[in-house]
């Protein structure tokens, strides 16, 4: 088994939290992981991206050229991202931040969630990144709902254990609502 991804959005939506979350997932599986942030000088409000890698087999890279799967969460992170995907990835839109007029390639299989829209509608913007998550696992079939709900506790720092509830929320959440758009 081998899947790689890249998540991509603005500093503050949780993009390196995200993939810090699935490696966790991943290491919680007895599975290899690569966790590879990037990021912005100004952090915060410029752009963030990571790229996951997870396998049973060891990695040699943790550079993804040709991502197979991915997120989107910002309109310039999808101008960046877009010409990226390998033929037929699956890619996921925050679809609250994105217009799909955006969309220039018909050889990815395109997601939809408004991820930042109900994440602020069960109380915490700052989960849509964990919405996200869900929504990944959903179409990649990577880990199963409870894996991933199971592993929250050891992808979260301790300090935020209280939030564990609504995470759990988000990734189901991201898991029933994603939405195919072509």
């Amino acid at each position: 088994m081998h899947f790689n991804c890249i998540m991509a959005g603005f500093g503050g939506q949780g993009i390196l939290s995200a993939g810090m979350m699935l490696a966790h997932m991943a290491v919680s599986q007895n599975l290899n992981a690569t966790w590879f942030p990037s990021y912005g000088a100004e952090q915060r409000g410029g752009t963030a991206n990571c790229m996951v890698v997870v396998s049973d087999d060891e990695i040699g890279s943790p550079v993804i050229t040709k991502p197979s799967y991915g997120f989107i969460m910002n309109y310039p992170s999808l101008v960046k991202f877009q010409p990226r995907f390998r033929v037929n990835a699956g890619v996921i839109l925050d679809t609250s931040l994105i217009p799909l007029s955006y969309i220039n390639r018909n050889d990815l299989k395109f997601y939809s969630i408004n991820a930042t829209e109900l994440a602020e509608s069960i109380g915490n913007v700052k989960v849509a990144n964990v919405i996200m998550i869900g929504a990944l696992l959903k179409i990649s079939s990577l880990f199963d709902i409870m894996v991933a709900e199971s592993a929250l506790k050891y992808a979260i720092s301790e300090k935020y254990h209280h939030l564990l509830d609504i995470n759990r929320k988000a990734l189901e959440i991201g898991f029933e609502k994603i939405s195919p758009l072509n």
